[in-house]
This record gives C-alpha cells, sequence and structure tokens, in this order.
C-alpha cells in the first residue's frame, strides 16, 4: 500500500471504505459461517492496513470501524442473546517489539513510573469457538456464542452436552456471586477431529476442515443430540456480566474457577514483566505440535484487575489484553483464473481461481486479490505458481509469485476498462487536488447496473442492516430478476404485491405457501428497527456500522438528519460544521453524508419507506449518567487521571467526546495550562470544570 501519509482525505476514504467492505466480508465468514475465506495472517494484515490508514487519517476512525470492533451477526436458526458486557476480540502483536510497545501503552495510560513493574497473565489462545455461560446463584441458565460482540446465539441445551461444563458450581470453591457468567473457548481434541472425520467419511457425511470447524459445526447443531456425540471440550478464561469479581489479579479469579469446577489451561501462568512474557511465548510455541488441541498463539493480560478496570476499553478491544499469533504457514498452487467480482458500490474486485492446496490441513481454493494496484505489484497472472500463507483456518495470502515457474507464454493480467456485468465504463476516478488515480476502480452504470442494485438491496437486507430471515441474496435476485423488488421499500409491499400479482411467489421453484407465509412473517418483524442499524442499512458511502452509531448517537432520529440537510436550508453550512465537529467524523464522511440527504431522489425513497417502517429513536447508553447525551470537551493537562483515561471513561458514561469547542459543548473540562479552548468556552458561556469537579459530577 502507498504510505497513507502521501494519500488525500478522498483518496484514503476510498480505501478505507474498500477495506472495510473486505475485512466486514471475512468477518462474516469466520464468525458467522464457521467458513472462513482467508488466512489469520491475511486478515491481520488487512486489519493493520486498515490501523495503518486509520492513524494517518484519524478523521476515519468509527465507534464500529473493523478496527473498532470484532464479528459478524449470528446466525439464524437460535434465539437471540444480548450480552449485557460485549464480548470483543484481542489486538494483535506480531513480534517481541509490538509487545514492548503494547506494555509502553499500558504505562503511558495508567501514567507509571519506570521503576514500577506490570505483571502480564499469559495463556495459549485456543482455535475454538467463543462462549458465555451464565450462572445465577451457582446454576448455569444461559450460554451464548459472541455473534458480532454483542448480540450472540442461545446455545444453552447444546452447551449442556459438554462433559467438563459444571452445571452447577461446586461451592466447595469459595463463595460464589449470585450472577456470574464465564467466557471460555470450546474446543475438539485433535484426536477426537481425527476420529469424527474418519467416520465422516465412512458414512458419506461432512469432513471437516480443521478441529475449529468442527467444533463450531457441532455446537451449533439445531440436533442437540448430535452434539452430545461429540467430545467438545471447554477452557475458561474470562468473564463478562457479574454481581461481583472474586479475585483482585486475573490469576486469582482463574484459580477460583478451577475450584469451582472448570478446566483452566495448564500453561498458563503470571509473568512477572514483559520480557518473561516473550519468554513464556517461546515456550508455548516449542510445545504446540505436543499439545492435543489447537493454538494459534498466546494471549497476554494486565493481571491486576484495578488497572483492567482503569485501562478499560476501545470499541473494538480491550486495552489491556493483547493477543501474540504464530507465524503463518505457507504453500504453493497456481492460479487457473482472475475473475472480476462488482460490489454495491460499483467496486470492481479481483479474485484468483486457484487450484486447491492444502495448507495446514486446510483445502483452500480462492484469494482476494484487493485491487488493481495489488495485482499490478505483484504481477499475479492466470498460470502463476505463487506462494501461499495460512496461519488459520481459510483461504491464503498470495504471498508471491515463483517467477522461474511462469509458463513462457504468460502474459500480464489486463484490468476490465468495461463493467463485466452492465459493460460500462470502469473508471479510476482522479483526484482533483492530486491528480492521482483512485485506487479502486468502479463502473459508471450507477442504478443501469444490476449488480450495484441487487448488491445494495441485498445489503439492506444483510445481517447487521435490516436482518430479514428467508431474505438472503439468493431471494434477493430471484426477485429483482422476477420485477419484484426494485427499492427498499418494494420489500415492504411484497405481501400486498404478491396478492395482486397473476404470478403468485409460491409457484418459484423452492417456494410453497408455508415458505412464503413464513418470508412475509419475517419481513413484518423487521418493519421496526433501530436507527443505527437503518442508516448502515442504507448503504451511504463511506458509513459503516461505527459511522452509522455515531451519526445516531448524535441526531438521535432520522427526521434530525433529514431536517439538516434539508435543501435549501440556510443553516446548511453550520449544519455541516456540526457535523464535522462530531468527534470521529472527516471530511469524507461528512460529505457523504450530506450529499445523501441533501439528493432529492434520496429523500423520496426515505419518504416511501418510512411510511412502511417504524424507526426507534437512538438509544442513549448510561440513561443514569449525569452526562449522558452530553458533549464534552477535555482540554489542558490533566493531573489525575490521563487524557486517555478521562475520555473513555466520559464515553462510557454516554457523553460525547468532542475535539472543538461549539456551542452545542455543555462542559469544559480544563486541565492545567488551558488554553484557547478555555477561552473560547468562556465567550460562548459553555459550562467549564475543573478536573475533580468533573470527577465529582460523573461520580469520582
Amino acid at each position: 500500500m502507498q504510505d497513507p501519509q502521501l494519500l488525500s482525505v478522498e483518496e484514503a476514504a476510498i480505501l478505507h471504505k474498500q477495506l472495510t467492505a473486505e475485512i466486514e466480508t471475512h468477518n462474516a465468514a469466520y464468525y458467522q459461517n464457521d467458513a472462513p475465506l482467508i488466512t489469520d495472517a491475511q486478515y491481520d494484515e488487512l486489519l493493520q492496513t486498515l490501523k495503518a490508514l486509520e492513524k494517518a487519517h484519524p478523521e476515519l476512525v468509527s465507534e464500529q470501524s473493523p478496527s473498532q470492533r470484532v464479528g459478524a451477526a449470528p446466525a439464524r436458526g437460535f434465539g437471540k442473546v444480548q450480552h449485557k458486557v460485549p464480548m470483543l476480540s484481542l489486538d494483535n502483536a506480531f513480534n517481541s517489539e509490538d509487545l514492548r510497545e503494547f506494555e509502553g501503552r499500558v504505562r503511558r495510560f495508567l501514567g507509571l513510573a519506570p521503576t514500577e513493574d506490570v505483571a502480564f497473565f499469559a495463556e495459549p489462545k485456543i482455535d475454538g469457538l467463543s462462549a458465555a455461560l451464565r450462572y445465577e446463584k451457582g446454576e448455569f441458565v444461559l450460554g451464548a456464542t459472541r455473534g458480532d460482540g454483542r448480540e450472540g446465539e442461545d446455545i444453552t441445551e447444546n452447551l449442556r452436552t459438554l462433559k467438563d461444563l459444571p452445571t452447577t458450581l461446586n461451592p466447595e470453591g469459595g463463595s460464589i456471586p449470585d450472577v456470574f457468567e464465564v467466557r471460555g473457548e470450546v474446543y475438539m481434541p485433535i484426536s477426537d477431529f481425527q476420529k469424527l472425520n474418519e467416520a465422516q467419511s465412512l458414512a458419506g457425511g461432512k469432513v471437516f476442515a480443521n478441529p475449529r470447524n468442527a467444533a463450531a459445526g457441532s455446537l451449533r447443531q439445531l440436533d442437540v443430540s448430535i452434539t452430545a456425540t461429540r467430545n467438545l471440550r471447554l477452557f475458561a478464561y474470562a468473564w463478562g456480566d457479574v454481581s461481583e469479581v472474586p479475585g483482585l489479579t486475573q490469576a486469582e479469579v482463574l484459580q477460583r474457577f478451577e475450584a469451582w469446577g472448570f478446566s483452566v489451561n495448564p500453561l498458563s501462568k503470571v509473568c512477572s514483566n514483559m520480557e518473561e512474557a516473550i519468554d513464556a511465548y517461546r515456550k508455548i510455541e516449542e510445545l504446540r505440535a505436543s499439545l492435543d488441541y489447537d493454538i494459534d498463539g498466546v494471549v497476554f493480560k494486565v493481571n491486576r484487575l484495578d488497572w483492567q478496570e482503569r485501562l478499560g476499553f476501545v470499541s473494538r478491544s480491550p486495552r489491556w489484553a493483547i493477543a501474540h499469533k504464530f507465524p503463518a504457514e505457507k504453500a504453493t498452487t497456481q492460479v487457473k483464473a482472475i475473475e472480476i467480482q462488482v460490489g454495491r458500490t460499483g467496486a470492481l474486485t479481483p479474485v484468483a481461481r486457484l487450484n486447491p492446496v492444502t495448507v495446514g490441513g486446510v483445502v483452500v481454493s480462492n484469494a482476494t486479490l484487493h485491487n488493481e494496484e495489488e495485482i499490478e505489484r505483484k504481477d499475479v497472472r492466470v498460470g502463476d505458481t505463487v506462494v501461499v500463507q495460512r496461519a488459520g483456518d481459510v483461504i491464503p495470502q498470495v504471498v508471491e509469485v515463483v517467477l522461474d515457474k511462469r509458463p513462457a507464454k504468460s502474459t500480464p493480467f489486463e484490468f476490465p476498462k468495461f463493467c463485466p456485468v452492465c459493460g460500462s465504463h470502469a473508471v479510476r476516478e482522479k483526484n482533483p487536488t492530486t491528480g492521482k488515480d483512485d485506487v479502486v476502480r468502479r463502473c459508471t452504470g450507477g442504478l443501469v447496473c444490476s449488480a450495484q442494485v441487487v448488491e445494495r438491496l441485498k445489503h439492506f437486507v444483510s445481517r447487521n442492516a435490516f436482518d430479514i430471515d428467508g431474505l438472503g441474496a439468493k431471494q434477493i435476485e430471484l426477485f429483482f430478476n422476477r420485477d419484484l423488488i426494485r427499492t427498499p421499500a418494494d420489500i415492504f409491499r411484497l405481501e400486498e404485491n404478491d396478492k395482486n400479482s397473476l404470478t403468485r411467489i409460491r409457484n418459484f421453484e423452492g417456494f410453497g405457501d408455508k415458505a412464503v407465509r413464513n418470508l412475509f412473517d419475517a419481513i413484518n418483524d423487521r418493519r421496526t428497527i433501530e436507527l443505527d442499524r437503518f442508516i448502515y442499512a442504507l448503504g451511504i458511502r463511506h458509513i459503516g456500522q461505527g459511522n452509522a452509531r455515531l451519526l445516531a448517537r448524535n441526531y438521535l432520529t432520522l427526521q434530525a438528519l433529514l431536517d439538516a440537510f434539508e435543501p435549501g436550508n440556510p443553516d446548511v453550512g453550520k449544519v455541516y460544521v456540526d457535523l464535522l465537529n462530531i468527534d470521529g467524523i472527516g471530511a469524507a464522511v461528512a460529505d457523504a453524508v450530506k450529499e445523501f440527504f441533501s439528493e432529492e431522489q434520496n429523500r423520496q425513497l426515505l419518504n416511501e419507506l418510512i411510511r412502511e417502517i417504524e424507526i426507534l429513536p437512538f438509544d442513549v447508553p448510561d440513561d443514569d449518567s449525569p452526562v449522558s447525551g452530553k458533549t464534552v470537551v477535555f482540554t489542558g493537562t490533566l493531573e489525575l487521571m490521563t487524557r486517555s483515561e478521562a475520555k473513555a471513561k466520559a464515553e462510557n458514561l454516554g457523553a460525547k467526546v468532542s475535539g472543538s469547542v461549539s456551542a452545542k459543548t455543555d462542559y469544559l473540562v480544563a486541565g492545567a495550562k488551558a488554553g484557547s479552548k478555555l477561552k473560547k468556552a468562556t465567550e460562548l458561556g459553555v459550562t467549564t470544570l475543573t478536573e475533580q469537579e468533573w470527577l465529582d459530577l460523573i461520580g469520582g
């Protein structure tokens, strides 16, 4: 990737959008379908590229950018469970220096002296399926998958079949809190995985690619009796919603887990400093091949719980933990073809079709080549032998071309200049400031390109948007081709139109009376939707889930957005500035929002749609907080906590943290040596607080 510092705002925004879409696809494949499309190493590279881009262009960072969150929505077929405490993933370290930098971040956030040691709890990173286990008065009452981190699947009965999951906690293990949610990793021992595959093969059944897929597939059986026949195991390693934490350190709580009857990984240990932690990583890596379960790295957590609490979380991960993955595995294969896919924004994405190859026990046959520049940089051609790598389950990353095996008549791949779907010109727009081409080539067909219209509709009903059961990609394509759906509003008129149509849906292949009734019921169940999901469903350029939530949190209702960007609004300039002042919203996002909600055709589409559905106002978190919904600006040098800690605490209490003072600012918290922001706040009549007054206001 070109140095992100050299990219213009527009170029960075386009690249960010592309990376976001790609990472979202892989999140869904991994967490939702248990059928990953790329290696862990490939995924980590995409995420690191995105983080580098966001570091250079912080305006692109949003609450639920892929860098800030994890996972995908839960699969259908199980009831849904809201996690009271989000189940987050971990940031990754790729070498020892990354671990030392992690320690440095911890020290800076907490303001620790150089002489003060930070102890870390090191534990193997199990390659399985995360689960949350809720106990009330010591009895197991509910079990759920991670899902998208906020909402998972109810797999209580399946989890009850695990032989090492205690349905009642052992009271001799110490005091049991009234409510305690244990979190752990469900896995299948390698020896049992091999036996299962042998049995499946003999019976003509599904052969699993690896133990993780086998564990996930076994745990998510709708027929619990099938789950019971599989030897699934569980390592407990964390906790979520609890009425009391039984210990002062990570190690102490896990000791209590073991006393209550849970299995805790025996290789876990406390390291008195980071150098000991790095040594623990090396020792666990040496033992990896001898273990009867798959691990793909080591997790390091700050051992002291009071420090964990102070460090808190970013949207995607805790600040007090990090995972160090093991190196990737490699293999070689041949590129059979390079195909072009057209996305909902018109982006043309090249995909390499590979001769199937086994990498670390997994057969893979596809690889995303990202964009035109990526193909040119690596000079990937049809017929090439390529080195691929993986670090987990899934398709490989193309590392390099083996040039001495290139066919004599090989020719460079020519990226199409016309859309393969509609034939419209496909162009790389030039940035008006830099004159450079965008990295993405896009179809100019717009609404005449069926790929874009269909993909936009697919996005509208996707799991993180309207999540309409039974209305997936295949159904959207069918109804579009039958001219039943052209706009989102048509989805909610489908039942009415079907009654008046000579061609009834129940006559389509695969549809009977019950299937049609279930579809209409599922559509009607989604006539009410939260504002942030609705904004995300619209498919506005640069608006992923994070930015959608950020917009919802600041505008609260759709009508407020429509009013703000009403064509002819004399205050539209001020509205635009207010939008830019939202912490996390940059120029590219602001422009996209303004353009979408100002466009008359879009407003007509929205007016047509809102006649069919109800959009719930955004539910501001922590309504009991005195600063919930308030806009806060911090300035000067804080002495009682670090700036990062103060901002995190404010956001956890439901406040909106801004980087600039305006008439809409509710509080300015002024530390030592406050300057121009304090002066402006005074001029505007904004309430100013000392650091201690702020702490008194929020309760310490």
